[in-house]
C-alpha cells in the first residue's frame, strides 16, 4: 500500500501539501503531476497528518491516517478571541472537592482529547495511569505526608518550600493537604527513551485540564506527591511507578466543591524583544 493516496477527481495539483509536509517528503514532479512521496523516503514520516489537514479538497488520504478517519473542521465551532481569553484567565486550580465519584467514562473522554496534544517528533509517548481508589489514595497522601516530615527533620526550613511545615500540619490535624480529597488521581508518564518526555506529559496533563472545564470538573497538579515520587522509593513502590521512570506528573481530578465569579490579576509579562 502506498503511504498517501490521492484523488485525482479532486486534486487541484496546488502543492499544499508538499509545501506543509515537516518532513519534505511530498513533491509535485511538475504542474500537470499529482503528488506523490518521494522514492525511498517513506521511512521520514512522522505521521503528523498535515498533509491530510491541509488540503481544503479532500483530495489526500494517508495509510495511517485514512481520510475517513479525519473529520473536517468546523468552523461554527471556531471560538472568538475574547472567549478564549475568558476560558484561559479564569480556569482555577482547584482544591476543594465534591464527595463525588468521577464518572470513568468522563475521564476516559478526557485522556482521548489530550491524546491530540503535541509531542516532540509526533512520538505521542504518553502513557495514562489512572487511580480511582479512595483508601489508597489516601495511604498514599499519608506517605508523602510522612516523607515531608522526614524531610524537615533532615533538611534545614530555609532550604525546602515554604508550603510543607503547613501542609505537614494540616495532614497532622486531619485535613488530607496532598491530593485534597480528590476523588482521581491521574498519573501522566514518558518513557526513558523519549528526549521530550517531561514536556510532552505536560502539555497533554495540560490539555486535559482545559478539557475538564466544560466537563463541570476540575484539576490541580500534585506537586507535592511528585516530590515524593521523584524521592522516595517507597512511595514510588506504593502506586506500581518503576524505580527507574524519569518522566511523569500526577494530577488531581473531581468535581468541584466551588465556584469563582472573579479572575485574578497576574503580574505582567517580561518580555525581552531581540
Amino acid at each position: 500500500m502506498k503511504l498517501i493516496e490521492v484523488d485525482e477527481k479532486k486534486c487541484k495539483r496546488d502543492g499544499l501539501c508538499a509545501a506543509d509536509c515537516p518532513a519534505g517528503i511530498i513533491r509535485l514532479k511538475d504542474k500537470n503531476s499529482f503528488p506523490e512521496v518521494k522514492e525511498g523516503e517513506e521511512g521520514a514520516c512522522v505521521v503528523c497528518g498535515h498533509c491530510v489537514s491541509v488540503c481544503p479538497h479532500g483530495a489526500l488520504s494517508h495509510a495511517r491516517l485514512p481520510l475517513s478517519e479525519c473529520p473536517p473542521i468546523k468552523k461554527e465551532l471556531a471560538l472568538a478571541q475574547d472567549q478564549v481569553v475568558q476560558f484561559l484567565r479564569s480556569r482555577r486550580s482547584i482544591r476543594r472537592y465534591r464527595d463525588k465519584a468521577v464518572e470513568r467514562g468522563k475521564v476516559q473522554e478526557l485522556i482521548e482529547i489530550a491524546r491530540y496534544s503535541p509531542t516532540g517528533g509526533n512520538m505521542q509517548p504518553v502513557e495514562w495511569w489512572v487511580y480511582t481508589d479512595r483508601k489508597e489514595l489516601k495511604q498514599f497522601a499519608g506517605m508523602v505526608a510522612k516523607w515531608m516530615r522526614k524531610m524537615m527533620e533532615r533538611v534545614p526550613l530555609a532550604n525546602l518550600p515554604p508550603y510543607f511545615p503547613a501542609a505537614v500540619a494540616g495532614w497532622d490535624a486531619g485535613e488530607d493537604t496532598i491530593l485534597r480529597n480528590a476523588p482521581v488521581m491521574i498519573l501522566a508518564l514518558a518513557p526513558a527513551e523519549s528526549p521530550n518526555g517531561l514536556v510532552d506529559l505536560s502539555i497533554a496533563l495540560t490539555y486535559l485540564q482545559l478539557a475538564a472545564l466544560p466537563m463541570g470538573l476540575g484539576t490541580c497538579w500534585a506537586g507535592m506527591a511528585r516530590r515524593a515520587l521523584m524521592m522516595d522509593g517507597s512511595v514510588k513502590e506504593k502506586i506500581g511507578l518503576p524505580e527507574k521512570a524519569p518522566h511523569f506528573y500526577p494530577m488531581m481530578l473531581g468535581y468541584p466543591d466551588v465556584s469563582y465569579y472573579r479572575v485574578p490579576e497576574r503580574k505582567p509579562p517580561k518580555i525581552v524583544w531581540k
